[in-house]
């Protein structure tokens, strides 16, 4: 299993949301995302694999877990290039679980062993990859 972070801006899709779509079983499709290595690391996705919800701009923090539970595909809201090709993939998501506490953005940047961590490194980036120790790190400080 891989593990992997992925932004939303709450006000445009919340994980409250995301929870709420879960528990009408209708899957979630992580649509939107215009950035070759997010595409990229949306392609390397496994089913099972887990990320983190991050909820970017407003709150700055991981709230949640959400499982893969689609491959990539092309995205529905992207459109065709000159070619008449989707260049764009997405892949479909559900809710796993909230964190009990979030993980602020500042706590992760005061955290020295998540120093390597791609949201802090790659700050721009909206699909991101999470090494097993930083998981297991950030479950425990989000009181998992």
């Amino acid at each position: 299993m891989a593990y992997w972070l992925m932004k939303s801006e709450p006000n445009e899709f919340s994980f409250d949301e995301m929870l709420a779509k879960t528990a009408r079983d209708e899957p979630e499709e992580w649509a939107g995302v215009r950035n070759y290595a997010a595409r990229n690391n949306m392609r390397a996705m496994q089913i099972g694999d887990e990320a983190f919800f991050y909820h970017s701009n407003i709150g700055k923090e991981i709230v949640g877990i959400i499982r893969i539970i689609g491959l990539a595909h092309p995205d529905s809201t992207a459109e065709l290039n000159t070619k008449g090709e989707v260049v764009w993939d997405c892949v479909d998501v559900e809710a796993v679980k909230a964190l009990p506490r979030p993980v602020t953005l500042a706590t992760v940047k005061a955290t020295p062993e998540l120093a390597g961590l791609e949201l802090v490194k790659l700050s721009r980036l909206s699909v991101s990859k999470v090494s097993p120790e930083e998981w297991a790190l950030i479950c425990k400080m989000g009181g998992l």
